[in-house]
């Protein structure tokens, strides 16, 4: 009967709202790190405020920006799947952050003793599936034009609940690329294209309009993209050497 009336009271956003045994507030500044890839995965973050990306590095020293992350998601959430093992990535503010630092064995009894706060860090799980599933699309069959403005959006923040945060953290045009699977100069030649069709304002900051909608939802973009491919229905009775030597003329 007492464990019930625990259970009861237990409130998710109050547990993540402050420090207590096993958790603690940390402050990050801009650039700082919440932990680095190769190191220890002992615990996870909630982020209470701020905005942080996940990078990644390759063996050949490449770097790649996977995600970007926002107020209300988890950091380093890998750290409690089978054993303990190393961080497979780096998380890092984009600007000053605040946190919630919970160590991987408290994070583990929460989850097993409070349905609360599992039903919300599985919801949470859910979502980032979700948001990985949209990613792989995006990148698979859009141009590079409209991954970059889907970018935007998200990191504006559109569609959800509230109003959006239309001027978003400082973002290097290299980062933008890495995300995008471009290079720094298309993403130059989109933003300035944004700009001069009143998408977006871009001065230091970046403030992204509504009207960026259109490119993802309606394809309202003038017609020159050169990064979209050219489909061109053929002859049936064509030859597969013709096709290539069709294609090849193109």
């Amino acid at each position: 009967m007492t464990t019930e009336l625990e259970n009861a009271r237990f409130d998710p956003a109050a547990f993540l709202a402050k420090a207590g045994l096993g958790r603690r507030i940390v402050q990050l500044k801009p650039k700082q790190l919440f932990f680095s890839q190769g190191n220890p995965a002992d615990s996870v973050f909630f982020l209470q405020k701020g905005r942080a990306k996940i990078t990644v590095v390759s063996k050949k020293g490449k770097e790649a920006t996977i995600t970007l992350l926002s107020p209300g998601d988890f950091i380093g959430e890998e750290s409690i799947a089978g054993v303990a093992g190393l961080r497979l990535s780096t998380a890092t503010a984009l600007i000053a952050c605040t946190a919630l630092k919970i160590e991987r064995t408290e994070m583990l009894r929460v989850m097993h003793e409070e349905h609360a706060f599992s039903d919300l860090f599985v919801k949470f799980l859910l979502a980032r599936s979700m948001r990985t599933q949209a990613d792989l699309v995006d990148q698979l069959f859009n141009s590079s034009e409209k991954r970059l403005a889907r970018i935007l959006l998200l990191m504006a923040e559109f569609g959800k609940p509230g109003e959006p945060e239309t001027l978003i953290p400082k973002i290097t045009q290299e980062t933008l690329a890495e995300m995008i699977g471009t290079t720094r100069s298309r993403v130059s030649f989109f933003m300035n294209r944004f700009r001069k069709l009143g998408f977006i304002e871009y001065n230091g900051r970046i403030q992204v309009h509504k009207s960026l909608l259109n490119v993802i939802l309606h394809d309202q973009l003038p017609e020159q993209n050169a990064e979209k491919p050219l489909i061109v229905d053929l002859p049936q009775g064509q030859s597969r050497p013709a096709r290539r030597a069709s294609r090849e003329q193109k």
